[in-house]
């Protein structure tokens, strides 16, 4: 699944070519999404100029004069600027013209979502969202205030949104290990002095992303059509079995909130 640094990446990616320009034409060929696409879509959107591109947790939003898009990527979705005249692909099922490109949604799984941001149901998804993690509202202490009535594993906990947003099952793991925490304790029973360096460490994990353009494991592409490359770096997501890079002990895995978590029994306690 996209997570913040591949929902920043695709945000990033698009923005200069969609800023100050006009959608001139709006192509809906699958409505059916995780919930339906606005009937109103295409008319609304139509000759409306793109004001801003920006992202709240693992949420884009895109502002015109008129209207808001707010979209997430589901489990495989991916947005696109190409030629014109590019073959579409099977699972291309939005397509909006936007100076001499195309803007393209592609989601194979179809558990995305394009609706409008003043929508209730965009309301329900974004209004009680916690901090972002890379601004300055995020930190150690505001981890540990949030963590004293939480005894879920601590890997549960900073995947909370409520907590603290876009800290997916992938930066999760890479942010614990870097902070010597095992990601099954208890989130009341991390001191303040750890919880501080978790947060640093989360920051860190999430801006080294952004800047390799994101993780690609199966389906993510960035709006140019290329993959992220933070996977070649991780240290213990998805290496189960395999030598710590720090210790030459066995990287193990657990099933932790219904989702794999990977770690290093020696690094981590």
């Amino acid at each position: 699944m996209p997570e913040l640094p591949e929902v920043e990446t695709t945000a990033r990616g698009i923005a200069p070519f969609l800023i100050g320009q006009r959608f001139t034409a709006i192509r809906v060929n699958q409505p059916s999404l995780r919930w339906p696409i606005p009937p109103d879509f295409s008319k609304r959107l139509l000759n409306q100029t793109c004001l801003s591109v920006s992202r709240r947790a693992k949420y884009l939003l895109i502002e015109t004069e008129h209207a808001g898009i707010l979209s997430h990527l589901g489990m495989s979705g991916s947005f696109r600027l190409v030629d014109p005249h590019t073959p579409l692909k099977t699972h291309d099922h939005v397509q909006i013209a936007v100076g001499d490109l195309e803007l393209r949604y592609h989601d194979p799984r179809r558990f995305g979502c394009l609706l409008w941001a003043d929508s209730d149901r965009a309301k329900q998804l974004v209004d009680h969202l916690g901090p972002e993690p890379l601004s300055d509202a995020f930190d150690g202490d505001w981890l540990y205030a949030q963590s004293r009535r939480r005894s879920i594993a601590v890997k549960s906990f900073i995947m909370t949104n409520a907590v603290v947003v876009g800290v997916g099952n992938i930066y999760a793991s890479e942010s614990l290990f870097l902070s010597g925490i095992h990601p099954s304790r208890a989130a009341n029973r991390i001191s303040k002095v750890r919880y501080r360096v978790l947060a640093e460490a989360i920051k860190n994990v999430l801006a080294r992303a952004i800047e390799s353009g994101g993780t690609t494991l199966r389906d993510f592409v960035n709006g140019q059509g290329e993959p992220g490359y933070f996977q070649q770096t991780l240290m213990v997501y998805g290496r189960d079995g395999e030598r710590c890079h720090r210790c030459d002990g066995l990287i193990q895995s657990r099933v932790i909130g219904g989702r794999n978590s990977y770690f290093c029994s020696h690094c981590q306690r």
